[in-house]
């Protein structure tokens, strides 16, 4: 698997709201990601965004006449249906759900969406009080129980100076959960512990012992799970990265704070993929006070941090995966199978520091997986989040030979 959309067909749904600016970003991260887009507009949303945006970046035309002259007008409807892999419609106003939800077909999108089968994301945005409306409430319920993905909206000031829910979410989280409403479910019914980022060891209260991790490796991973139907835990520590759509997010600082929560939870969990940078040292003892600079050197005393991935290893029983990362400036060879022998992994993803591309805050990352068994497995140069999916395949193999 990967975290493209390359190949698939997404028709994108336009109707008349504020929001409908949003759908030109979305459908260019669907564009950069591989997909075909088709664009069908209601009237209305052409009072908003014209049409010839969204068929400069989508590169095909735009539909927004049931009947038009094109060739291939008559059946159009049911040709863009048949041959999409996902319909969204965002924004979603209150009058195309009631369309949708009393079956009812009166212009090129309605028709559309009633001849779709394929899955269908429904993105609603509109004020405060008609989200709320008994009617609008009853039209989600009655097509979330036909099969429709209905995207809640965010909560906020809209346009019409009213605040609460109804803001059509950021289009990064519409593409997130049209990604996620794409990936089979090979995970499903698993729980899946990830840990990520560095931990900061205080030195007085505005100095600290770290390492420059981003988190980036262990959210990847965490994302992709549970976009392949696990239910997932991650234990980060300090990261600028927002937290992943329905993932259970636990943020800590410390070593110590980071191995109370590990340790708390991975009894429950059927793999634990140990992606965290943690400091493997921690100052005796932490000043109350900023620690002044005086005219003379001084030493720090440091002391060791809780080994979590040992720990783990320790209680590791039966049928649970266990994954540890290493990052090496030498020997990665070496130091990767005494890791995993020492540690009682079945996984371990070894990386050599400094290697362009690859290690702490790059994008991408070249690795080598050793297994228990003594398979070594070169994977070169990609993106962290296809090689999260990379990884977390191998581990379904592993877990399926358990």
């Amino acid at each position: 698997m990967t975290d493209s959309l390359d190949g698939k067909t997404v028709v994108l749904g336009v109707t008349g709201g504020i929001a409908a600016y949003k759908s030109v970003e979305l459908l260019r991260l669907m564009r950069g990601a591989g997909a075909r887009v088709r664009v069908v507009m209601t009237r209305s949303a052409t009072r908003f965004v014209g049409p010839t945006t969204f068929e400069a970046l989508s590169g095909d035309p735009v539909w927004l006449e049931m009947f038009d002259t094109g060739a291939d007008a008559a059946m159009r409807h049911i040709d863009w249906a048949q041959q999409s892999d996902a319909v969204v419609v965002a924004p979603a106003t209150a009058n195309i759900l009631a369309k949708l939800a009393g079956g009812i077909a009166d212009d090129c999108l309605s028709t559309l969406l009633l001849a779709a089968t394929c899955p269908v994301m429904l993105c609603p945005a509109m004020n405060t009080h008609m989200f709320g409306h008994p009617a609008v409430v009853r039209n989600l319920a009655r097509l979330e129980a036909d099969g429709h993905c209905i995207l809640p909206p965010d909560s906020g000031d809209l346009a019409c100076g009213t605040v609460g829910p109804g803001r059509l979410p950021d289009p990064a989280v519409i593409f997130d959960r049209l990604l996620a409403l794409l990936t089979p479910k090979d995970y499903r019914g698993r729980r899946v512990l990830v840990t990520a980022g560095p931990t900061r060891e205080p030195l007085d209260p505005v100095r600290f012992l770290s390492n420059p991790s981003s988190g980036r490796m262990g959210f990847a991973l965490a994302r992709a799970a549970e976009h392949r139907g696990a239910t997932v835990t991650l234990v980060s520590g300090p990261s600028n990265l927002a937290d992943p759509i329905n993932v259970d997010t636990i943020r800590v600082t410390t070593a110590q704070e980071m191995a109370e929560a590990v340790w708390r939870r991975a009894a429950e969990a059927d793999i634990v993929v140990k992606a965290a940078a943690v400091s493997d040292y921690r100052p005796a003892s932490t000043a109350p006070q900023k620690i002044k600079k005086g005219a003379a050197d001084t030493t720090l005393v440091l002391t060791r941090t809780p080994d979590i991935l040992l720990e783990l290893g320790r209680r590791k029983q039966g049928p649970q995966v266990l994954v540890g990362f290493a990052a090496e400036t030498e020997r990665v060879e070496a130091y990767a199978a005494a890791k995993l022998e020492e540690k009682n992994l079945d996984l371990i993803v070894a990386n050599r520091i400094g290697t362009p591309g690859a290690g702490f805050e790059a994008e991408t990352n070249i690795v080598s997986l050793f297994y228990r068994d003594g398979r070594r497995e070169e994977v070169g140069s990609m993106s962290k989040k296809d090689l999260a999916h990379l990884l977390l395949d191998r581990v379904a193999d592993l877990a399926a030979g358990a």
